[in-house]
């Protein structure tokens, strides 16, 4: 059985990958890391695909749920001081092609996510989680510290005070909390996961996808800059979308009071 799972898109081009090592609590491998990062990169030219929601596979029964409970600590324990270095560069280069895929990335946290699994949900585009789950970079508390992008990422999102706070203490949060305090924008009963992340996937879906993607470009990269730079970056990225056939496609539509059909072209 594959430790990642490519489901068949849906006729909206939404994509779901599911972490499948549910005997494990979908913790993560070398095999698990570099097919994941081959996936999201494979993605990036399917054209077709407009939308990728990340989620754990179901626990065995009388198991709890988990996205990802971070790196495997059985198969950590048997790597050489070189092999861990290695092991951390992959997960973090997987974390950046997460980020930066073409399209928009939707976690759907259904339980445990601690360590890496946090650090992949930061990665992601936006966030949704199950009332069950329980998140946290909780590698102080190993002797180690985040090293697949949380100490960079989580500040960006919730705020230096509070990401000193978290990953200093090697805090484990709820979902509650993770709403609060602004990491993930959803939270719902464990059962209608998936239907909220396919419903947030659609309403991205039926967008035109080039304009998507020249938002998703402009947001990651012109959020670092100033807005002296930021803003010339953002006349570029409208600039490409003004020549497709999305854009009169769109404006036809309107004129003739029905919805779009965007092609990507």
């Amino acid at each position: 059985m594959p430790d990642v799972i490519l489901q068949k898109k849906t006729d909206d081009g939404i994509l779901i990958l599911t972490l499948n090592r549910p005997e494990a609590m979908n913790c993560m491998n070398f095999d698990l890391i570099e097919t994941l990062q081959e996936i999201v990169r494979e993605s990036d030219f399917d054209l077709s695909v407009r939308v990728i929601i990340i989620t754990g596979a179901p626990p065995p029964e009388g198991k709890k749920a988990s996205f990802s409970a971070g790196a495997d600590l059985i198969e950590r324990r048997t790597l050489s001081d070189d092999q861990v270095r290695r092991f951390i560069s992959i997960v973090r280069d997987t974390m950046t092609t997460v980020e930066k895929a073409r399209v928009p990335v939707i976690a759907a946290i259904n339980g445990f996510a601690f360590g890496g699994g946090t650090e992949l949900a930061l990665a992601s585009d936006l966030r949704v989680a199950s009332k069950n789950a329980l998140m946290g970079l909780t590698e102080t508390s190993l002797g180690i510290i985040p090293g697949g992008g949380g100490t960079q990422r989580l500040p960006r999102i919730v705020g230096l005070a509070k990401a000193k706070e978290l990953i200093y203490t090697a805090r484990r949060f709820d979902a509650d909390t993770a709403l609060e305090i602004g990491l993930v924008s959803k939270v719902v009963e464990p059962d209608q996961l998936m239907d909220a992340a396919m419903e947030l996937a659609c309403e991205i879906a039926k967008n035109g996808p080039i304009a998507v993607q020249q938002a998703k470009f402009v947001l990651n990269n012109g959020f670092e800059c100033s807005l002296g730079v930021a803003l010339p970056l953002e006349s570029k990225a409208y600039e490409i979308t003004i020549p497709t056939e999305d854009r009169l496609e769109a404006l036809a539509a309107f004129a003739e009071k029905r919805k779009p059909v965007f092609k990507g072209k």
